[in-house]
């Protein structure tokens, strides 16, 4: 009896922590959304090739930042407020999506704009792990810098050599780089809570931190391939050896 007691005891001991950890990991609706639309974002601004973001500077980039629908906020002053994820390398893969928030005084959105797309390519991974620290100010903690555009940008990519951060804008399908300085990037506590049960977003994407499922579609968009947007490739002849056919053996009677 006192032998059955113990093992129900240790069982218990075992199953608590994994119970609490299944309770930690929630990643709520609005969150997911946040995730699926930086999944199209990033799959939008990298499939064309003509306007989006030079690939060249895609495969250079350390971590790459997205805010979908930065909102350009009713204050009296104006501004704008927008909630995104953050994904860096990690050999040949990308981390679990840490969660962030940009703000801002004003950037001047288009007339009749009131959201855009942003994607932030972060150059280097001593610039990514200062901005996962501490809340930052581009510009004045991180330099950054509106990033080329399109595939005639990529012989003009020194301006990635000096610059911790690149900007890439989308508004009313229109692509450019913009100028985010003075803006204030931060983790989004709460969601990360809430995603891995940490508020430190540097143990994510440094981590071994698994991505959640609602995650995976996001993680797949920033490692695949960008599809070509014209153009398509003609079939090509099969390849010949220059070997004549064998004859056939005459038959025998």
């Amino acid at each position: 009896m006192q032998v059955r007691l113990t093992r129900a005891i240790a069982v218990c001991f075992l199953i608590v922590p994994i119970v609490a950890s299944t309770a930690v990991a929630s990643v709520d609706s609005s969150d997911r959304k946040r995730l699926s639309k930086a999944a199209e974002v990033v799959t939008t601004f990298r499939a064309d090739a003509e306007k989006g973001i030079p690939s060249d500077l895609w495969n250079k980039a350390a971590c790459v930042a997205v805010i979908p629908d930065m909102t350009k906020a009713a204050f009296i002053f104006g501004g704008e407020h927008g909630k995104g994820v953050m994904s860096c390398r990690n050999g040949n893969t990308w981390s679990a999506p840490a969660f962030i928030q940009l703000t801002k005084g004003s950037w001047g959105f288009q007339a009749g704009v009131e959201q855009m797309d942003l994607v932030l390519l972060i150059m280097d991974r001593s610039g990514a792990e200062k901005l996962l620290t501490n809340k930052v100010e581009l510009g004045a903690d991180a330099s950054v810098a509106a990033g080329p555009v399109g595939r005639t940008a990529s012989a003009g990519t020194d301006i990635a050599a000096g610059t911790g951060i690149l900007a890439y804008s989308r508004t009313k399908g229109l692509f450019a780089g913009i100028n985010l300085s003075g803006g204030a990037l931060s983790s989004d506590k709460d969601a990360n809570v809430a995603a891995y049960g940490t508020t430190e977003p540097r143990m994510v994407v440094f981590g071994s931190t698994p991505a959640p499922p609602e995650a995976m579609a996001f993680v797949r968009a920033l490692g695949s391939a960008p599809r070509a947007t014209t153009g398509t490739v003609a079939p090509q002849p099969a390849p010949t050896t220059g070997a004549k056919p064998k004859k056939a053996p005459a038959p025998k009677y």
